[in-house]
């Protein structure tokens, strides 16, 4: 197969119907804890998050994913890639069932690396379909953080420890992408980073070999402060020096994607950036932090609504527990 770029030829998402506001998520902490209440209002105060989506009871993170896959497939992938912090089963791979689902049969696996699973996805499909080992890949996401999420809370430091987890929300997302010719559009620009000795700042320790059984280790923990920290520490230059090498501005791209984890944050990486307010694609106040799926979610609304489209370049930054950090450029 001849080599070449890989074009973005679709992106959808899929959210689950049913939203829960930050005052339900409130109400349902205190009404489980047996004693601790947390203050009034003061999820959406510290995080901007006014909803989020919960899928049902029973759907799994491979229906979220088919759900937006099946948006895109107008004809067989060569291969489907599964890029989530989420998963069905510790084993097989869940991209085993999302093509099971959608009744295809290609090659499969699973890339998994927090909230940047996706984008390292795009990024492994993308090398694939340059050295000409496939045509048409298929990258899809379903993530369901809502399951990890601490309800029942002893008291004010357990809340802390676990606060991350009631910014987080369930989506479904899906990208294929095509070979194209050299001197055509598509991906132009990736560069990849990570801060591995602050791996401990954000986890979700169950089902691993460190606690292979105990529920206990089922709930997401991390500390929003230092997650926040050591990404300021290592992502500006990785940024910043992706607009150097390709000798870009922020005002050449139609719409600037970033991973959403809170508002406060959001501006401050903003501003630290130096990204103008009109190019990013805010879907965080009302569905929440939708872990990897967020750069497609974001991508797919701003096409929706008429934001960017043929010929415009779109950029993706994503930044990921672990920690990791990831930026692309494409045009589209």
């Amino acid at each position: 197969m001849r080599q070449g770029i890989a074009r973005i030829t679709g992106v959808a998402a899929h959210l689950p119907d049913h939203t829960v506001t930050s005052t339900e998520v409130e109400l349902r902490i205190a009404a489980e804890s047996g004693g601790f209440v947390p203050h009034h209002t003061i999820i959406e105060r510290m995080t901007g998050i006014r909803s989020r989506h919960v899928l049902p009871d029973g759907f799994q993170a491979s229906d979220l994913a088919v759900a937006a896959a099946e948006k895109l497939v107008t004809e067989p992938p060569d291969l489907l890639i599964f890029g989530s912090a989420s998963q069905d089963l510790v084993e097989p791979a869940t991209a085993h069932i999302v093509a099971a689902k959608l009744g295809l049969n290609c090659p499969v696996f699973d890339v998994k690396n927090a909230c940047n699973s996706f984008l390292n996805a795009v990024q492994v499909a993308e090398a694939l379909i340059r050295t000409g080992q496939y045509g048409r890949v298929l990258v899809c996401s379903g993530e369901t953080p809502s399951r990890a999420v601490r309800w029942r809370v002893a008291d004010r430091a357990q809340f802390v420890d676990a606060f991350a987890g009631y910014t987080l929300s369930d989506a479904g997302a899906a990208l294929m992408l095509e070979a194209a010719p050299s001197d055509g559009r598509g991906i132009f620009y990736r560069d990849f980073a990570a801060e591995s000795r602050a791996w401990d700042i954000g986890t979700l320790p169950g089902g691993g070999s460190m606690h292979p059984r105990d529920p206990e280790y089922s709930y997401f923990s991390g500390d929003g402060r230092r997650l926040k920290d050591a990404f300021l520490l290592r992502g500006p230059g990785l940024w910043l020096d992706a607009l150097a090498a390709t000798g870009l501005t922020w005002d050449d791209f139609a719409v600037v994607c970033v991973h959403q984890v809170t508002m406060p944050y959001l501006e401050v990486l903003r501003s630290v950036l130096g990204i103008p307010a009109d190019k990013l694609v805010v879907t965080l106040p009302v569905c929440g932090n939708v872990a990897s799926a967020t750069l497609p979610l974001q991508l797919a609304t701003a096409i929706e609504a008429g934001r960017c489209g043929p010929g415009d370049r779109v950029a993706l930054i994503g930044l990921a527990g672990g920690v990791s950090l990831g930026v692309l450029f494409a045009e589209l």
